[in-house]
């Protein structure tokens, strides 16, 4: 059997003396302000989205928007659940989560958008999907094995955001060409 590279005695005092720090030991490895921050901004940008998504849905019209605006509503109700999981993230490792409205836009890695058109819509809530996408990868690459628990969130958004791309591109393949589809 293999042994523990710090003896459990000491790990146990540790875990005593350090009650308040909750799931923070000496083992987390990753910068705890900085973490804390880009979950921050995380959050912004989920809450933008989620807010886009819902825009779109209640402002796309004509006769192809109805199983489009299903897949906004569709994807603002995941997009809340992500901001869920990265609050609820943020107050595990001792932060608060910011959902102060006058820095959302900021703070957030994907713009607000208030396009009238169907497809320009469609188009600016893949650009968002896509600007999520690069943002998430880098943050798993960067968290590493410096906080496994917190990479996994982010993997688990990065694989829902990849997807939300996919069912976008999928709209705009399947829209008539004088809508502005293929």
């Amino acid at each position: 059997m293999a042994e523990f590279l710090t003896d459990i005695k000491v790990i146990r005092e540790r875990a005593r003396q350090e009650i308040g720090k909750g799931p923070i030991t000496d083992a987390y490895g990753a910068d705890l302000q900085r973490v804390l921050q880009v979950l921050n901004e995380a959050l912004a940008t989920e809450i933008v989205c989620t807010l886009r998504y819902k825009r779109h849905y209640y402002t796309a019209t004509g006769l192809y928007s109805e199983p489009v605006a299903a897949e906004f509503l569709e994807h603002a109700g995941e997009e809340q659940e992500h901001a869920d999981r990265l609050a609820e993230r943020i107050v595990q490792l001792g932060g608060e989560p910011d959902f102060n409205p006058d820095t959302l836009t900021s703070r957030s890695h994907a713009e607000y958008d208030a396009s009238a058109g169907l497809v320009e819509m469609i188009k600016e809530d893949l650009v968002a999907e896509r600007v999520a996408i690069a943002s998430y990868t880098e943050i798993v690459q960067w968290l590493g094995t410096g906080d496994p628990t917190t990479r996994r969130v982010f993997e688990d958004l990065l694989a829902q955001e990849e997807e939300h791309a996919d069912d976008l591109r999928g709209l705009l393949e399947r829209l008539p060409s004088d809508l502005g589809g293929s």
